[in-house]
């Protein structure tokens, strides 16, 4: 016989709480698997890592992971450690200051990364992880000749790939602006015109977000370069380089990574800028082209020199521009031309040493002054002619000598100085004028220095005169010098005498 007993009212109830319990149970630990925060928890509270959202970036941007969102239910103070676990296999990208809240890194190839935060307080550890995609953006290709106001943003985070490619020579007939960090690639033999009547090239970029014109191969001499044609007085460039142009002469048979016309009277302004392994010079500025600014700039690596320019544009040269290193000639080299106009013209002395080479006839028709230190090379029968409009004022000091002398230091090389002028400014002091007297200079005499026509004058003090290939120092007829000539200067290896005073 079955007994039927009674199951108390109470019992049933903990009966049921318990499987309640349990189910709950089993439904709270299949949530924590299914997700990815993993907590460990005290009786008296508990912690909550948050590793942010996921993030898609370009490779080589730097990415900042946040943890800040992590809370600990008491608000006692927590601790982060991040770890990469995860990164695309030929990836060596490395966290910057795992134990923050706010690490950085950047990804180096393209692929997910996975980061895991672990942070910890008294009230135990939690743990949460983010993943970072990374990808390339392609460049756009510049086919088209710009006609319409143009910005050129940096759409690529990583310097060293290009954020444009120009496929085809482009003519700019309108505004131009191109945004720090720009890189733009030029490919063979392609080179940019920026048109006078409404063309005009504003390229500023940032000390550490430069804007680049390279090569699409990173080779000397690749893509053509860029001709400027506009009289804007708009146009620059400032931290910019320019590298790998010169494939082809930009003008007549000169190659050059940067033209200035002077038919159209282009102009620009140039600022902490560099010009590198270019074939040819770096700037070319054509006689009546106008440097409006330069301040800053380098020149390295070319075949020729950094820079060839006229005359009336080596005022604007500054002291702190570097025109030596790797170059075909360290020199800054000025074409036949001539110095003009009401005000005294100053050439100065450059802090890297680099002297002026001039190329042909070399005009005075103003105030002329040469700065301590400055040397002028002469190349192969040039000559200096300071015209009765102008004077010459060539002033060193002991340690610093005004140098006259020739591109080769060989006797007889150059033509030498000429003066017409009655300047009581015309003086030559701590100075050497050296190996000129190649070919007559006037009246059938060679000479490095001549003094010649009536009431012509120069004083010539604390001078060292060589290796002419005729006399030291010819002083015509009428003209004139300071009487103690031979006794204040030193002469040496005259190929004729040192002076001669035509009486």
């Amino acid at each position: 016989m079955a007994l039927n007993i009674p199951v108390p009212v109470a019992s049933l109830a903990v009966s049921y709480a318990s499987r309640f319990v349990f189910i709950a149970l089993i439904a709270s630990l299949f949530l924590m698997t299914g997700c990815k925060k993993d907590t460990e928890v005290t009786p008296g509270g508990s912690v909550v890592a948050n590793a942010g959202p996921d993030q898609s970036v370009q490779v080589g941007q730097l990415v900042t992971l946040d943890g800040a969102g992590s809370l600990d239910s008491d608000g006692k103070p927590l601790t982060y450690q991040w770890t990469l676990i995860r990164r695309p296999a030929k990836s060596s990208a490395a966290l910057s200051s795992p134990a923050t809240a706010k690490p950085t890194f950047r990804p180096d190839e393209v692929g997910e990364y996975e980061l895991e935060l672990t942070v910890t307080s008294a009230n135990g550890k939690s743990t949460d992880k983010v993943i970072v995609a990374a990808s390339v953006a392609e460049p756009i290709a510049i086919s088209a000749n710009i006609t319409v106001k143009t910005v050129l943003v940096d759409r690529i985070v990583n310097p060293d790939l290009p954020d444009y490619i120009v496929t085809k020579s482009v003519d700019v007939s309108h505004e131009l602006t191109i945004n720090p960090g720009v890189v733009i690639a030029f490919e063979r033999d392609v080179r940019l015109n920026v048109n006078d009547n409404g063309g005009l090239l504003i390229a500023k970029g940032e000390p550490e977000r430069k804007i680049r014109f390279v090569g699409v191969q990173k080779i000397k001499g690749y893509w053509l370069g860029i001709a400027l044609y506009s009289g804007s007085n708009a146009n620059l460039m400032e931290y910019v380089e320019v590298m790998h142009a010169g494939s082809r002469p930009i003008y007549s048979t000169t190659k050059a990574a940067l033209f200035l016309s002077g038919g159209s009277r282009a102009q620009i302004a140039l600022k902490n800028s560099l010009f590198t392994q270019n074939d040819g010079y770096g700037v070319y500025v054509y006689d009546g082209g106008i440097l409006r600014e330069f301040e800053k700039n380098t020149f390295t690596s070319h075949t020729e020199a950094g820079m060839l320019l006229d005359a009336e544009n080596v005022r604007k040269l500054d002291a702190a521009s570097t025109f030596t290193g790797g170059n075909g000639r360290n020199v800054v080299e000025v074409t036949p031309s001539s110095v003009n106009g009401t005000n005294e013209v100053t050439w100065m002395a450059f802090a890297d040493k680099t002297p002026y080479r001039i190329n042909g006839e070399f005009t005075i028709n103003t105030g002329f002054r040469l700065s301590p230190g400055v040397t002028m090379e002469m190349n192969r029968d040039a000559v200096i002619r300071v015209n009765s409009s102008g004077y010459l004022s060539a002033k060193g000091t002991a340690t610093e000598k005004v140098v006259l002398t020739g591109a080769e230091r060989t006797a007889g090389y150059w033509r030498g100085l000429i003066c017409y002028s009655q300047d009581s400014k015309n003086v030559l002091e701590n100075a050497e004028v050296t190996n000129a007297g190649s070919g007559i200079i006037v009246s059938g005499k060679k000479a490095n220095v001549a003094i010649y026509g009536t009431k012509a004058a120069m004083t010539i003090r604390n001078t060292r005169i060589s290796g002419s290939g005729g006399y030291g120092v010819f002083v015509s007829y009428g003209a004139s010098a300071n009487t103690d000539l031979m006794t204040v200067n030193t002469f040496e290896t005259n190929a004729q005498t040192n002076v001669l005073i035509e009486k």
